[in-house]
């Protein structure tokens, strides 16, 4: 609830008022839209009055000019996800020469893939270790190519940093569910979590964003649609495939995107500086990694 509200909206039709809150919604300003007998009435904090009228004025000007509604531009996408994708593949080519050469140590694959048993036991560092690690060259460039994809998406719409700090962490909490619910011998490597973690994410955040817009349902609920049927295309291919790990891994996606697009939490997400969450993401996996070869 917001305190001390003043009216800056109000309007006989609850989709002028709706488009209006969702106007305010992408600059970051929290609104309460009320219904008062014949009206619909949109309210803010008084300290954010000034600022939303502005915002209001330049939206009823873009539409008595003619042109393309705000609301179809309000999304902000955010420019170099390529330097994500970039250190996505860094790492992943990079802790697989090192395992291969023995650089690390001989035994490194034993002490980072995702063991059930070990992870119950304490060795949480396992969750982000094993999204790291990849049984063979096929396994790897499969991953390599769709963790950059869906990867590059999400962070044309998070940023690069916060999208992938989602990612990583989304993933490693995917990885600790498995350890702790799979069976004693259970063991798996492997980025693919981490895949359709940013698949999730991606697929959930436009679900939000398109969610206040006043569109028909499918047109409303089409990104979640298509983040399901892909998970249900791509999660389940293979011989070999853990099923478990790509739904547990697209349902922490799906929460965090969700979550992302609380007004509140985009606001503290936008001000986050993209390269400090960058710094967090890479961090997690260098600290799990130090863990891990020191145990």
């Amino acid at each position: 609830m917001l305190s001390e509200t003043v009216e800056v909206y109000r309007s006989g039709r609850q989709a002028d008022a709706s488009e209006r809150a969702f106007v305010l919604t992408a600059v970051g300003i929290p609104s309460e839209l009320h219904r008062e007998e014949v009206h619909y009435v949109l309210r803010v904090d008084a300290l954010h009055e000034t600022e939303a009228r502005a915002h209001l004025l330049r939206y009823q000007d873009e539409r008595l000019a003619g042109r393309k509604p705000w609301t179809a531009a309000a999304v902000r996408l955010h420019g170099a996800a390529w330097v994500g994708c970039l250190f996505y593949g860094l790492v992943l080519i990079g802790v697989a020469y090192a395992v291969a050469s023995g650089a690390f140590r001989l035994d490194s694959f034993d002490r980072g893939d995702l063991s059930a048993a070990e992870v119950r036991q304490g060795q949480w560092w396992r969750a982000w270790t094993a999204l790291t690690l990849h049984l063979d060259a096929a396994h790897l460039a499969a991953n390599l190519a769709a963790g950059v994809w869906f990867g590059y998406l999400a962070g044309r719409l998070l940023g690069p940093g916060v999208a992938w700090v989602l990612i990583v962490n989304g993933a490693a909490a995917a990885n600790l569910l498995e350890g702790s619910l799979a069976p004693a011998g259970h063991r798996s490597a492997g980025a693919s979590t981490a895949v359709f973690t940013a698949l999730g994410l991606l697929a959930a955040y436009s679900w939000r964003e398109r969610h206040r817009l006043p569109q028909s349902w499918p047109r409303r609920w089409s990104p979640l649609i298509a983040g399901v049927v892909l998970l249900g295309w791509l999660g389940t291919a293979g011989e070999h495939t853990d099923v478990f790990a790509h739904l547990a891994g697209f349902v922490a996606g799906v929460l965090l995107g969700t979550l992302a697009a609380v007004a509140a939490v985009r606001t503290v997400l936008e001000r986050t500086p993209q390269w400090l969450a960058g710094a967090l993401a890479l961090g997690a996996v260098a600290a799990a990694w130090a863990c891990g070869l020191r145990a």
